[in-house]
């Protein structure tokens, strides 16, 4: 038996493979893993959240500055983000999976042998559904303790789920995947268009030919025409104050939370936009074939002055 290990500690074991979720990686067994995920044990998950952020391997953005203050890590990686965004529930989610498998046709293949990587996958929401349904799922994040909470549901399910984390820019491998989500605005974080063309183009690499990919992101338009710059609300024994702002061709929002007792919190997010055709033609750039684009989680069809999403399908040649 060997171990899954990380230049830092052994976190888990697993039979007769290897998987090493960070940047060290050992290619050949991890496509070995991929390959025979879904006939190995019923419940197999990959236990990573070991790991807190001093110990996580720091990386680097093509800037050559350290990622250490950028907001998604300290964010999303805060037990409050799941209060926050709890109005976003599983039956969302599997809305969300039911358009993606109809528009791209896998609802009629058979999901034992459709290999699935969600990226940003968070709390395993659509990672989750997936699986229900039968497909061989990895979910991928940063966040480790989102990543927990993913292993925790899929537990509490019986659900079969792998789980890796790293920075979206160092996804490894070539030709694993039938299928690549990136779903509800989880692309445009970073502060140089050139780490989302980095992204796109491992994501290009880790698609088997045929392969689909399928990016979700907000409608600028649409986004412009209904900006609701400030907004109150409560979440479960929180109250919330959500302030949003255009900043050049990035949307931020920037939240404070006021817990029944403590201290008020305030934390960031800023996402680039992108409009139809500039994310086009960065798709096209990378080799995809862009096929259909919707407009909402209900798979309607795409229209620029009043969808609120712009969830893009997309083959590998």
């Amino acid at each position: 038996m060997f171990y899954l290990t990380t230049k830092y500690r052994i976190i888990g074991t697993i039979r007769g493979r290897v998987f090493i979720p960070y940047l060290h990686l050992n290619l050949q067994y991890y496509s070995d893993y991929a390959n025979n995920f879904c006939r190995i044990a019923p419940l197999v998950i990959i236990f990573i959240t070991s790991f807190s952020h001093k110990n996580m391997v720091k990386s680097q953005d093509s800037s050559g500055t350290d990622e250490s203050s950028h907001w998604f890590e300290t964010w999303f990686n805060h037990p409050l983000y799941l209060e926050v965004y709890r109005h976003r529930d599983q039956e969302e989610a599997a809305r969300c999976i039911r358009t993606i498998l109809s528009v791209s046709g896998l609802e009629i293949k058979d999901p034992a042998s459709i290999s699935v990587l969600d990226i940003a996958c968070g709390a395993g929401r659509h990672a989750i559904e997936l699986a229900r349904l039968g497909f061989c799922v990895t979910g991928n994040d940063l966040s480790p303790f989102l990543l927990e909470e993913a292993r925790k549901e899929a537990i509490t399910c019986s659900l079969q789920l792998e789980l890796s984390c790293c920075d979206m820019r160092h996804i490894p491998g070539s030709g694993l995947f039938d299928l690549v989500v990136q779903l509800f605005t989880s692309f445009g974080y970073f502060d140089l268009k050139e780490d989302d063309r980095v992204v796109l183009g491992k994501v290009y690499r880790a698609l088997k030919t045929g392969g689909w990919y399928v990016l979700d992101l907000i409608n600028p338009v649409h986004l412009a025409r209904n900006l609701a710059p400030e907004t109150r609300r409560i979440a479960g024994n929180l109250t919330l104050l959500e302030q949003r702002a255009f900043h050049e061709d990035r949307i931020t929002k920037t939240i404070t939370i006021t817990p029944p007792v403590g201290e008020k919190l305030t934390f960031s997010e800023s996402v680039r936009l992108y409009g139809k055709e500039e994310i086009v033609a960065m798709l096209q750039d990378e080799g995809f074939a862009v096929t259909e684009i919707v407009g909402n989680y209900q798979g309607d069809h795409y229209m620029e002055n009043d969808s609120p999403r712009m969830m893009i399908f997309c083959r590998k040649p």
